[in-house]
């Protein structure tokens, strides 16, 4: 064996041991993100999504007035709008998963540096496997993997450095963390080789780099979907009189409120489609270079295609009236959900020119 030949295998087994390290600092944030939910349902969560109940506005304070002759009057506070507009209320967003609390916001900030340290050992982890390849680190789906769950990661701490209230997505996300490498490392591993030739090209860095990172912010969008929906049905109940149960009441009252969410989700999903449509248009231009065509119907074109439909369904949806709010969110999972068969579906259980998942 020779020197560089060397060098490359000691890289890519430095490779393994900084992502099962990452594994193992990500474990450690995914319990102290537990622990930032349990402490802080300690606290008096109730007063978020209480203001829906008649309680709170019956014991809101009082307005006073001055009035013609020199007189004061007192007026009860206005009552809540429920509906303000289709798929919103004016309610405040909850507390947070500490839930106010000087212990649970301790045990979240714990959860944020763990969750940074982890994502710069698993960056490092790619990092260090595009060296012992030579070569950019997503050419199968155990480097697609994690390459995409570190861009996931990065994109949720890029909203925390830009002091977007996104703390509810931590644990969520590490979870997903957690999942996607655990099927990479087990079942998606593929030791370091190089790509067909088909592969060879500087487009690989295009097309591919911006694929993975409109699945990530994508994925971050979808998360906020879900969650809207389960807000959306608790605000619902709450304001046609039902009472929830003290589960739901302890996680949902934490969380912002429906339309804070749907909106985050709409406003991500918005800001990442036009780079989608740029990622087909690449890939369209490397197949050109790469088999003389610049579109054949494969399957991972077809399906990247039906994402686009879907998310540019969903957008157009948004425009419209009727189409608002929940409706425009199931097309928003679905659209998600194409994406997720493009990404596993397609790279594992179909045949076709992308089928690079080495497994």
């Amino acid at each position: 064996m020779n020197l560089a030949a060397a060098t490359n295998e000691s890289l890519a087994e430095m490779s393994n041991v900084l992502i099962y390290s990452s594994m193992a600092v990500y474990t450690l944030a995914f319990l102290a993100h537990i622990a930032e939910w349990v402490f802080g349902s300690r606290s008096k969560v109730g007063r978020t999504a209480a203001a829906l109940t008649e309680r709170t506005a019956a014991s809101a304070p009082k307005v006073t007035v001055q009035v013609k002759g020199g007189g004061t009057a007192v007026l009860d506070k206005p009552k809540v709008v429920t509906r303000a507009a289709a798929g919103s209320r004016d309610v405040p967003d909850g507390p947070g998963a500490a839930g106010g609390t000087v212990k649970g916001d301790l045990y979240g900030r714990i959860a944020i540096s763990l969750t940074a340290l982890a994502f710069l050992i698993e960056a490092s982890g790619v990092v260090t496997r595009a060296l012992s390849v030579q070569r950019a680190p997503w050419g199968n789906m155990y480097e697609f993997s994690t390459t995409f769950s570190t861009v996931a990661v990065g994109a949720y701490l890029g909203f925390l450095v830009a002091r977007k209230n996104v703390r509810w997505l931590g644990l969520p996300l590490v979870t997903t963390v957690l999942l996607d490498l655990g099927v990479a490392t087990t079942w998606l591993y593929t030791d370091s080789d190089q790509l067909v030739p088909a592969l060879h090209s500087y487009w690989l860095w295009i097309h591919v780099s911006t694929a993975i990172f409109c699945g990530a912010v994508f994925y971050l969008g979808a998360v906020a979907t879900l969650l809207y929906l389960f807000r959306d049905s608790y605000e619902n109940k709450l304001a046609s009189g039902g009472e929830p149960g003290a589960f739901a009441r302890s996680v949902l009252e934490r969380l912002p409120a429906a339309a804070s969410l749907d909106k985050f989700a709409y406003r991500v999903n918005a800001a990442i489609f036009p780079l989608w449509t740029f990622t087909i248009i690449a890939g369209a231009i490397w197949a050109g270079d790469a088999w003389g065509r610049y579109w054949g119907w494969d399957a991972k074109e077809v399906w990247s295609f039906i994402t686009w439909v879907g998310y540019a369904a969903y957008l157009h949806a948004r425009a419209t009236a009727g189409w608002k709010g929940r409706k425009a969110a199931y097309i928003a999972l679905i659209a998600f959900g194409c994406f997720l068969f493009n990404y596993w579906g397609v790279n594992i259980f179909v045949s076709s020119k992308h089928s690079y998942a080495g497994v």
